[in-house]
């Protein structure tokens, strides 16, 4: 009986739950389509792809300036990449360390992570006065990269060490054992077996830092990244191209979404190809 009754309400919950999310995601695409003469509110007065060509630069020039968003754009994008990759490949070394237990393992386990822990907004407010203190320049590529990476760092670390927690020693001892170097043992056996792990540590990474905001504002500069540059824009007044430009990010995060997803299935394919040829053996 209780199950009778349980089952309905949790499936309200979890439905009510998924609205909630995406409501917002739902109310800036509709609002993304208003006409020209269309406001950041309700009623729709007129539907049009306007604000979609006003943000690529289709239109004839107007009171309401385009969205300055190509160069912020350009350093976010590079400055995640950048991210990704530091943080992807610090986190793949630091749980390689991880697997065998030595000295102070537990400090440093806690220091690693204490960059997810501790808030963005002191964190980026410490680094702007110690860059002032020692004369060094803020910049989106100098002070608010390493921000980035303290901050991604400790997840990619945490993803990693999850998957070679779950990995079987006895495919590398074998490697070993047949008179192949560690470091060739990794990169023909371990590497391609935890790849998965290593592209869900990257996605972490990057999205992570794509939209990164408090830790950003202190450290950056005067060359802002994307979350900054609409943040300037909000701050002055709120026109459709700002939901049109949310849309096409969304987009783009579904797309790398599914870029991921594929990946991850062409590496799970290949790691299980892999593990029926050495059963074969």
């Amino acid at each position: 009986m209780e199950s009778r009754i349980l089952k309905p309400v949790l499936g309200v919950y979890c439905a009510a739950f998924i609205l909630f999310l995406y409501a917002p995601m739902i109310t800036l695409a509709i609002l993304s389509f208003q006409g020209p003469g269309g406001g950041p509110q309700f009623p729709i007065i007129e539907w049009s792809t306007y604000w979609y060509r006003h943000l690529l630069g289709l239109t004839e020039p107007g009171r309401i300036a385009r969205l300055p968003i190509g160069e912020s754009l350009l350093r976010s994008l590079t400055l995640a990449l950048m991210t990704t990759v530091v943080s992807t490949v610090l986190g793949v070394m630091t749980a390689q360390g991880f697997r065998k237990r030595f000295n102070g393992s537990g400090v440093v386990f806690y220091l690693v992570i204490l960059g997810m822990i501790v808030p963005g907004v002191l964190v980026g407010l410490g680094m702007s006065l110690l860059s002032n203190t020692v004369g060094v320049s803020r910049t989106w590529w100098g002070t608010a990269f390493v921000l980035h990476v303290v901050y991604t760092y400790p997840f990619a670390f945490l993803v990693m060490l999850a998957i070679l927690n779950r990995f079987d020693r006895s495919v590398e001892e074998a490697a070993l054992s047949l008179g192949v170097s560690p470091a060739e043992t990794f990169r023909r056996v371990t590497f391609p077996m935890i790849f998965p792990g290593v592209l869900s540590a990257m996605l972490f990474s990057f999205t992570l830092s794509y939209d990164e905001f408090s830790r950003t504002l202190f450290a950056s500069g005067r060359e802002q990244t994307l979350p900054l540059t609409i943040y300037g824009t909000f701050a002055v007044e709120i026109y459709p191209n700002i939901f049109a430009f949310g849309v096409l990010t969304t987009l783009f995060s579904f797309t790398l979404l599914a870029i991921y997803a594929m990946l991850m299935t062409r590496a799970v394919r290949a790691g299980r190809s892999f593990k029926g040829q050495e059963d074969a053996l």
